[in-house]
């Protein structure tokens, strides 16, 4: 009598991986895959990156947050650059959405037009796929690796602010919770170490850790996983009623360039966010920073790997998706 039940679970578990997982939507993605419509892209959209990020560095960090704020919800499909309009508020003004800067969805915008401006482009390149060149773009030219993109993602055909709640990580989260919502989305607990250094890029405001060198604990005020040094640095940064629109490096050392010392920064107890800290504090993640401290390529490599896993989640195919004329406007 167990056999049908077998048979039956059996089932529902392969169609649950596959709903979560298609396989078909994998297949479509590609290296080259605009080799005969639009073969000069990837070149298009790297003068554009190298043009904004003359303009400003924020840039770099802007765009690597904007892809991975777009694969968490709802996959790899460029709704999170969606306008909201009069009946419908679109992802991008979710609160988990509002410090994305500007200087990433502009980005992208620009690299659309210059390719939608290229003779036999138009309309052949879609939005999902220019910022996921974009972001390994932007992190090839702050000194990281660079890699081959896997292309072939259509557009999302919806954005609704209601679908981000619960599904980027915050800056309060445990190992346990990272390694949840990361798992979520077909990604290991190495794949999310290696995400993370992400954050040896960019900037924070202060809000996101004044609990960690303020009012951690009513015994302690300052989180003591926090580098005393750096902690009375923060506090100086960013004092008690400080303007809410400051914000400061998340690399206290090298903030303008990607390298691993995200990792040597944990180490000597200097991450920012606690979900940062955690991973050094986590005897389950320690081994992996201490490895990544000191091998650079081994932790290059295992980012390689992370972000191409990540952009293959949640892709849009068939009538699924579309190739949106204007990256903001779902029509």
């Amino acid at each position: 009598m167990a056999a049908p039940h077998l048979h039956l679970l059996l089932v529902l578990s392969l169609t649950l991986s596959l709903c979560l997982f298609p396989d078909t939507a994998r297949a479509q993605l590609r290296q080259n895959y605009y080799a005969s419509s639009c073969p000069r892209v990837e070149s298009i959209v790297r003068g554009v990156v190298q043009n904004k990020i003359k303009q400003t560095f924020v840039t770099i960090p802007a765009t690597l947050r904007l892809f991975f704020h777009d694969c968490f919800v709802q996959g790899c499909d460029a709704s999170v650059i969606v306008a909201s309009t009069a009946t419908n508020k679109a992802e991008k003004d979710h609160s988990d959405n509002l410090s994305l800067a500007g200087d990433g969805f502009d980005t992208v915008i620009k690299a659309k037009a210059a390719v939608d401006a290229t003779p036999g482009c138009r309309n052949k390149v879609s939005c999902a796929d220019i910022l996921a060149i974009a972001t390994r773009d932007v992190i090839a030219l702050s000194g990281g690796p660079s890699y081959p993109v896997e292309l072939g993602r259509l557009d999302g055909l919806s954005s609704t602010a209601a679908s981000v709640n619960g599904k980027l990580p915050q800056p309060t989260f445990t190992l346990n919770q990272l390694t949840g919502m990361f798992a979520a989305n077909g990604l290991t607990q190495t794949d999310m170490i290696a995400l993370s250094a992400a954050h040896t890029l960019g900037f924070s405001h202060c809000s996101k850790f004044a609990n960690r060198i303020y009012s951690f604990s009513s015994q302690r005020p300052i989180d003591p996983t926090l580098n005393s040094t750096y902690a009375k640095t923060l506090q100086s940064l960013c004092p008690r009623n400080v303007d809410p629109r400051i914000a400061i490096n998340m690399d206290p050392n090298t903030p303008r360039t990607f390298d691993n010392m995200y990792y040597k920064n944990l180490i000597q107890g200097m991450g920012l966010f606690t979900s940062d800290q955690v991973l050094f504090t986590d005897s389950r993640s320690k081994p992996t920073v201490n490895k990544w401290a000191t091998d650079s390529k081994a932790f290059q490599q295992a980012f390689i790997t992370a972000m191409t896993k990540l952009g293959r989640v949640g892709v849009k195919t068939g009538a699924n998706g579309k190739i949106r004329q204007d990256c903001a406007v779902l029509a």
